[in-house]
C-alpha cells in the first residue's frame, strides 16, 4: 500500500485529552470540521497509558472500550472521513508507560516483557484504525528503547503510519534540558526518516513563542522547519507560558512567511481553548487557521468575527502591533539580552488535566 498523502504545511494540530465535563457530558470534537474557516489537519487523542498489568491499557483513567468513549470513537471516525488524521498520544506526564516498554532494550530482538506490553497497544491501534502514535516520553528512556519502539511500529503498521514525538522544545537544543532521557539529535540521525515531526512543547519553562528567537535557534542548530511543530498551551489554566494574542498574531505569520516549510502549530488542549473557552473551544483553531495563512493583526484586524477575542489578555483593539512600526513592547523580534539564558530557568511542575480533574465554571 503506498504511503498516505500528507496534508500540506503548515500543520494545525490539537490535543484532545479532556473528553467529558465533571458531570460526565461528552465534549464534542466535531465542531472542528463543522464550523467555518478552520483547517485542522491532525487531532491527537490523549492519553494512552500502559499499566503494570499489560492487559489493562487505559485511555486516561478508563479502558478504551469503556462505554463512556462510544461517542468519542464515533466522532473520531467522522473526523477521519473528513480528512483529519487522528493519532493517539502514548504516555505523557503519568510515569510508567515507557519504563515498561524500555525493559531489556539492550538485548537482541524483542524481549518477552516488551512483547507483553506492546501487544495490547498495537491491538488498540488496529481496532480503532488510528493514523499514528504520538510518543510523549516524559520519563527516562534509553535511546535503544525508543529506537526499538519506532522500528516495531513501522514494521507493524507500514510506511503511511505517522510516528511523532513530543519533546520539550529545550530538549531539541540541549540534552541537559530533557524529560525523555535519550538524545533527540541522536534519534533523528538514527531514525529521522521514520519520524514525521516533533510536537515541541514551547511552554512550562521549556520554551517560548512570544518571539521567534527559540524557533530560529532550532533551525540554526540544523533542525528542518517542516519537522518542528510549535506547541502552545491554549489557555493559561493548562500550564505556564501562555502567549498573549497580540504576540502570536505577529510571530506565527512571520514564521509561516519566513519559512515555506514551517511545520505548524499544536495546542494543548482542546476542551477549554481560548478565546472561546469551554463554550466554544474550536475558536482557537479558527484563529490559528487565520494566523497560519499569514493574516497579521493590527489590533483585531482580520479576526473581528471571533467571539471573545477583544477581551483577551494582551489584546487592545486598535493598539495591536503595527507592521514596520509600533512601540518597543510589540516588536516581533526584539534584540535584547536574556535569550542566552533561555534554557537556564528550572520550569515548574505541570499537571496534565484529565477527565473529571477540572472544575466547572
Amino acid at each position: 500500500m503506498p504511503p498516505l498523502p500528507h496534508p500540506p504545511l503548515p500543520r494545525l494540530i490539537t490535543y484532545y485529552q479532556t473528553h467529558h465535563t465533571p458531570s460526565g457530558q461528552h465534549i464534542s470534537i466535531l465542531p472542528l470540521i463543522q464550523q467555518p474557516n478552520i483547517a485542522v489537519t491532525h487531532v491527537i487523542l490523549a492519553a494512552i497509558h500502559i499499566n503494570e498489568d499489560p492487559s489493562a491499557l487505559t485511555l486516561n483513567d478508563h479502558s478504551p472500550s469503556d462505554p463512556r468513549f462510544t461517542t468519542l470513537w464515533a466522532e473520531l471516525r467522522v473526523l477521519q472521513a473528513s480528512g483529519v488524521k487522528v493519532l493517539g498520544m502514548l504516555g505523557g506526564a503519568a510515569p510508567g508507560t515507557y519504563a515498561r516498554l524500555d525493559q531489556d532494550s539492550e538485548g537482541e530482538g524483542f524481549s518477552d516483557s516488551f512483547e507483553a506490553y506492546y501487544a495490547p497497544l498495537a491491538a488498540l491501534v488496529r481496532e480503532r484504525s488510528l493514523d499514528g502514535l504520538d510518543l510523549d516520553v516524559e520519563e527516562s528512556m534509553s535511546l535503544a528503547g525508543i529506537v526499538r519502539l519506532v522500528d516495531r511500529l513501522r514494521a507493524d503498521f507500514g510506511p503511511g503510519f505517522l510516528i511523532t514525538l513530543a519533546p520539550v522544545a529545550a530538549a531539541l537544543l540541549s540534552t541537559r534540558h530533557n524529560l525523555s532521557g535519550f538524545d533527540y539529535e541522536a534519534l533523528e540521525v538514527m531514525r529521522g526518516r521514520e519520524i514525521a515531526w516533533y510536537n515541541a512543547q514551547f511552554y512550562c519553562g521549556w520554551g517560548d513563542c512570544s518571539n521567534p528567537a527559540m524557533y530560529e535557534m532550532l533551525l540554526a542548530k540544523g533542525w528542518p522547519p517542516e519537522k518542528i511543530v510549535v506547541g502552545l498551551v491554549t489557555n493559561p489554566e493548562n500550564g505556564g507560558g501562555w502567549v498573549p494574542w497580540h504576540l502570536l498574531a505577529n510571530v506565527l505569520p512571520l514564521l509561516a512567511g519566513r519559512h515555506p516549510r514551517f511545520g505548524g502549530v499544536m495546542g494543548w488542549e482542546y476542551f477549554n481553548s481560548l478565546p472561546g473557552g469551554k463554550g466554544r473551544p474550536w475558536e482557537w483553531a479558527r484563529v490559528m487557521t487565520a494566523l497560519l495563512r499569514g493574516k497579521r493583526m493590527s489590533g483585531l484586524e482580520g479576526l473581528e468575527g471571533i467571539e471573545g477575542l477583544e477581551g483577551m489578555q494582551g489584546v487592545d483593539k486598535g493598539k495591536g502591533p503595527q507592521a514596520g512600526g509600533g512601540d518597543a513592547a510589540t516588536v516581533v523580534d526584539p534584540d535584547e539580552k536574556g535569550n542566552e539564558d533561555l534554557m537556564v530557568a528550572v520550569p515548574q511542575d505541570f499537571e496534565y488535566l484529565s477527565d473529571g480533574t477540572e472544575h466547572e465554571e
